[in-house]
């Protein structure tokens, strides 16, 4: 099985020139409201690109654990690293990835938050001018979900702890949920930028935690699966043009 925490040097070495596309999920330490783990964000990206390297052949890295946190870097257990540190890491573990023989590296966080995906973003922009064999995918689960979950997710607004990470979380890891939250979304005010950012986002949810059920989390994996294979396949087939 192409996962790669649990495959031995020799399994590596004799799959690598069959299976050149690494999944590196990246997520956060982050607070997901009064009722899902600190860990969500990561525990979600890593459970698909596990789930997608048991169906397609696709190496599924270790996560990386932190991600650069601004809306809830306020809230209790919220730990976040600066973009410079995500980017250099990045960096560093797609390029040990390149000198390995991987040619596709699909970047998927669990941690959808703009600047924590703008630094992920201008990494792999930089990656592509120093591997020039390189192919790059870089997006989040939210990314990959707005048409996936559409016939599916219920909440417009739904963006974390709320009906989706959920549901997500009651599917994969339901001994981790402790119970449910009301519905909430933040107040930020537009273009200012705030020093007590838990006064704007006191309970840390995103949408409608009340919306989920098991059931949901288990379609929306399915239909993430699905999505995430058709992106790896467009990707593995990706020639740039030869002129502009």
């Amino acid at each position: 099985m192409p996962i790669l925490k649990q495959c031995t040097m020799d399994f590596f070495e004799q799959e690598r020139d069959r299976i050149q596309t690494v999944i590196v999920p990246c997520g956060s330490l982050e607070e997901h409201g009064p009722h899902l783990p600190l860990g969500t964000d990561t525990l979600h990206a890593e459970a698909l690109a596990e789930a997608v390297a048991e169906r397609y052949p696709v190496w599924s890295a270790p996560p990386l654990w932190y991600g650069l946190c601004r809306s809830s870097s306020g809230h209790p257990g919220t730990v976040g690293i600066k973009s410079t540190t995500l980017r250099a890491l990045l960096m560093d573990v797609v390029e040990g990835f390149y000198r390995q023989g991987m040619r596709s590296v699909v970047v998927l966080s669990g941690h959808a938050g703009g600047t924590h995906m703008a630094a992920l973003v201008d990494a792999g922009e930089e990656l592509l001018e120093r591997c020039p064999h390189l192919r790059m995918a870089v997006l989040s689960v939210l990314d990959l979900g707005k048409a996936a979950w559409a016939a599916i997710q219920e909440t417009p607004k739904d963006s974390h702890a709320g009906e989706v990470e959920t549901s997500l979380m009651l599917y994969l890891y339901p001994h981790w949920v402790q119970g449910t939250a009301e519905e909430a979304y933040p107040t930020f005010p537009a273009h200012i930028l705030v020093r007590n950012k838990r006064a704007y986002w006191h309970s840390g949810v995103w949408g409608n935690p009340k919306a989920a059920s098991k059931d949901k989390g288990k379609r929306l994996m399915e239909a993430s699966i699905a999505a995430l294979i058709e992106l790896i396949e467009k990707l593995n087939a990706w020639e740039e043009p030869t002129h502009s």
